[in-house]
């Protein structure tokens, strides 16, 4: 495991905090569907049958007027209690005060994107099921990967097609549990018969959906155990993805690491972190290199941090902990002196207690050959 950095009073009281919290809300599952028509409402009814077979109270508060499988979606609805929508057939909306009124233990929501009328309280279908949340209800809700804001420009490129709502990705990360609605086989076979669609494109496109939504719903796994180690005042966060972070200094072969750690981390949707910790006395050769550096990581779409410590290692360790790194890149010189013999350089002291985290040693670039951590 990683290093364990132990909790501050006002992070122990922030534990409690959440704890409690967790225990007033009611719990959030999604289906994700990652192309229209895959069959996610059905999916989220039927979850809601099961659920009411095993003596849950469960209503409906929501449903979408048509679908693949609406047929199918209406013999389900036969045996719930449907609490009926407000506005129009063109703008309906959640009656929240009527399902706080009924206070069902599960409140079943089709279609999670949806934007509310004019006049009501909240603007969008995603902030009342917060509000049913926050009030105890637990909610089984369903939303296409188009209506997520932060994905849109991927998705859009990808299915060439826009649309006006969205739901936050912080809100989705939320999730208590998320559940992909996978495209049939025969989904393919369906929309090539449509004029003009090639079923290899159509795979093609459902593929780099589906690895979108793959690594969301990733995201609101890594969310979930991040909230429970905070719950447990535990501050390692271990995470699900790769999280590279590269350490530079005048004397690294930083923009090797950089090019590396990006890569890396595109390669298994990961994070890419670059960190500077500050020293004193550098000369202005040196101070030039170190900006550059910075700018390359932002060039890179890294997360840039500059710390400043006594202790570079244990500034490195601390960091690493908290943001759940996974891999930690260093430059190391090739030049070893009489004192390593007895002590452990920076480099080996930060190998030998970043328990549980890889750490990558790059040579210095040739035109340098001292070690310098820090």
């Amino acid at each position: 495991m990683g290093q364990t950095v132990r909790p501050t009073p006002e992070q122990l009281l922030k534990a409690v905090e959440a704890q409690e919290r967790s225990a007033r809300r009611g719990r959030l599952k999604i289906f994700l569907g990652y192309a229209s028509g895959v069959g996610k409402s059905f999916r989220m009814f039927d979850e809601g049958r099961r659920r009411k077979i095993r003596g849950q109270d469960v209503v409906v508060a929501a449903t979408q007027p048509s679908g693949s499988q609406a047929s199918e979606i209406e013999q389900l609805l036969r045996g719930f209690e449907v609490i009926p929508a407000t506005g129009d057939a063109e703008h309906p909306a959640i009656n929240v005060p009527a399902v706080l009124r009924r206070r069902p233990q599960v409140c079943l929501i089709d279609g999670l994107a949806y934007e509310n009328p004019p006049g009501s309280k909240n603007q969008n279908r995603w902030q009342d099921v917060e509000e049913l949340l926050n009030a105890g209800i637990s909610v089984v809700t369903s939303i296409n990967l188009q209506y997520v804001t932060e994905k849109q420009p991927e998705v859009e490129a990808i299915r060439g097609k826009k649309v006006a709502e969205s739901v936050p990705e912080a809100f989705i990360r939320t999730a208590d549990e998320i559940e992909i609605v996978d495209a049939p086989p025969e989904y393919c076979v369906n929309r090539s018969g449509e004029k003009g669609v090639d079923p290899a494109e159509v795979e093609r496109k459902l593929s780099e959906l589906r690895e979108i939504a793959l690594v969301l719903a990733a995201d609101v796994v890594d969310h979930q155990l991040e909230e429970y180690l905070h719950q447990q005042g535990i501050q390692q966060v271990y995470g699900t993805h790769e999280r590279i972070l590269v350490c530079v200094t005048p004397r690294s072969n930083a923009s090797l690491m950089i090019h590396r750690g990006r890569r890396q981390a595109d390669r298994f949707h990961g994070d890419l972190y670059v960190l500077y910790v500050q020293q004193g006395g550098l000369d202005s050769e040196d101070q030039k290199v170190i900006d550059a550096n910075l700018e390359a990581a932002r060039q890179a779409h890294a997360h840039v941090e500059i710390l400043d410590g006594d202790d570079p290692v244990e500034l490195i360790l601390r960091f690493a902990a908290e943001h759940g790194i996974t891999q930690i890149f260093v430059g190391h010189s090739q030049q070893r002196g009489w004192l390593s013999r007895w002590k452990a350089n920076p480099v080996e002291r930060l190998i030998m207690e970043a328990k549980g985290i890889d750490v990558r040693v790059f040579p210095h670039e040739p035109a340098h050959n001292e070690l310098q951590l820090a």
